[in-house]
């Protein structure tokens, strides 16, 4: 057993205390804590993604119980992958929210910051179903207090509207667990996996109930249309980092949509079967649609890439829609893209609000710097819109590539080409009202230097840009690592071993079989 798998969420679980404890009116001592936990949290997610890449399960029973009674955190390709992301998006964040002075404009930023991470790394982490619903509701509650962040009206009305669309997905949870702890008598989703596949067909009603309640569930934290309502005013009234973070917590949703429904309910379980794959293919278009035509009909820049956001969850979920593995390894590959290209946009938006009286999509002066946020905004867009040659583009290939031997090849085609033209046409709109017809205006002499973005925030952006055009560059390494993640999640039988076959003593990380 293997005790740096639950250092992930120890760190910012410890961090958070002793900021609001001994830092609580030294923002600058808050910065260097925060800084360094994220440095420190990407180190162990790199090492954890090292140990994992042959194959090797890593397991924690805390307090030495084993499962299926004890509480079990389990680390593989795709969870340690997905708390990367999470360390890495973090730092970058971070930096971001201390060089535009985001995380001065209120109290306990750098704390709430923590919980969030530890909820979000927890979720990934977890080995069973309750955790999963109390990692949640860990990140539910520091993501609201980073929700309102620095105050005003309209941010706290959208808060409330988060927080109340999100207890009603917790609340589905809870009868979902019920349900399934009722029919199989445990919630460890290893044992889960044995269980579900012994029960009767007489007796599958309870657990096709929980099925399909999960599924809305996790729906509602993916924004999967029509479960979406809760994301365009949240992500567009949140402060830029932390909506920027947010890029993540959508992902979240994505990651129990895998897990649960490739491990518990595959596609060629009896029992479930056609209760989500047959459903979830449809909605992700719709969403996909949705997301790109509001980009095109936005009317402020920050609730277009909140739409985007919205049409790059569809393009995942489509993906996932196959539940094939060449389906799931398109799909982590997307999910790679899009959350940095949408945290990226998330950042930009906040350049371009220095300087300029509001977000709306009208001729305004030029705002401050607005060469180089121009760059950044015409390299973001065409990462989130898909176009050639960067990682969006990639990954439009391979989605279209899985999806060229389906029953709706025709449909899935149409719709993906056609939201994407629809998506550069809104980004292009976007980009000549704030950047092209900005230049006829002339720049006020009186914007202040504090209003001006420092070098730090653009560092931030840039290492974001970096990373996005890394994925590039490194496309064909990254995709053939994602491939290795589907081929284990298509076969779970070494992560049902190593989490059931340990009892109650330390074990040795397991292999899969080669």
């Amino acid at each position: 057993m293997t005790h740096w798998i639950i250092a992930p969420i120890v760190l910012p679980a410890l961090l958070a205390p002793f900021i609001v404890l001994a830092a609580r009116y030294h923002i600058n001592i808050q910065r260097v804590i925060s800084v360094a936990g994220a440095l420190s949290l990407m180190t162990i997610a790199a090492g954890l993604v090292w140990q994992t890449s042959d194959g090797t399960i890593l397991l924690y029973q805390l307090g030495d119980w084993a499962a299926p009674f004890g509480i079990v955190l389990v680390g593989d390709r795709l969870s340690t992958l997905m708390v990367l992301l999470t360390a890495v998006l973090a730092l970058f964040v971070l930096l971001y929210a201390i060089g535009s002075g985001w995380d001065d404009r209120g109290r306990h930023f750098h704390a709430l910051f923590q919980f969030q991470l530890m909820g979000i790394v927890g979720a990934f982490l977890t080995g069973d179903l309750f955790n999963l619903f109390v990692f949640f509701e860990v990140l539910l509650i520091a993501s609201y207090g980073l929700m309102i962040h620095a105050g005003g009206n309209a941010r706290l009305r959208a808060g409330v509207q988060y927080v109340l669309f999100n207890l009603i997905g917790s609340t589905l949870f809870l009868f979902a667990l019920g349900s399934i702890y009722a029919e199989t008598g445990t919630l460890n989703m290893a044992d889960l996996a044995q269980r579900v596949s012994q029960i009767g067909a007489e007796e599958t009603v309870g657990i096709r109930v929980a099925a399909v309640l999960l599924l809305l569930v996790f729906a509602i934290k993916a924004a999967l249309v029509p479960l979406h309502f809760w994301l365009p005013s949240s992500y567009a009234e949140a402060p830029a980092p932390v909506a920027a973070l947010f890029s993540i917590m959508t992902k979240v949703g994505v990651y129990a949509i895998i897990r649960v429904y490739t491990m518990i309910f595959p596609p060629d379980l009896a029992v479930t079967a056609g209760m989500h794959d047959v459903w979830l293919l449809p909605a992700a278009l719709v969403s996909l649609a949705i997301g790109m035509i509001g980009v095109l009909a936005a009317k402020r820049l920050d609730r277009l890439v909140a739409f985007s956001i919205i049409g790059s969850m569809g393009m995942v979920m489509v993906a996932i829609s196959f539940f094939t593995p060449e389906g799931i390894a398109t799909a982590l590959y997307y999910t790679l893209h899009s959350t940095l290209s949408g945290a990226a946009l998330f950042l930009i938006v906040d350049l371009v609000r220095t300087g300029r009286a509001n977000l709306d999509l009208s001729s305004q002066p030029v705002m401050a710097g607005a060469s180089l946020t121009a760059g950044l905004f015409f390299v973001g867009a065409i990462a989130m819109t898909g176009m050639p040659p960067l990682s969006g583009f990639l990954g439009k290939l391979l989605l279209l590539d899985a999806a060229y031997n389906t029953d709706l090849m025709v449909w899935i085609w149409a719709i993906v080409l056609g939201s994407s033209l629809i998506s550069i046409v809104g980004f292009v709109r976007a980009g000549s009202v704030l950047f092209w017809k900005a230049r006829s205006i002339e720049a006020p002499d009186d914007v202040e230097d504090t209003q001006r973005p420092v070098a730090l925030s653009y560092c931030a952006v840039g290492g974001l840009i970096a990373l996005i055009v890394a994925l590039t560059v490194f496309g064909g390494q990254v995709h053939g690592y994602t491939k290795t993640i589907a081929a284990q999640l298509f076969a779970p039988e070494p992560y049902i071993a190593a989490v059931l076959d340990t009892p109650g003593k330390l074990s040795t990380p397991k292999k899969e079989d080669h």
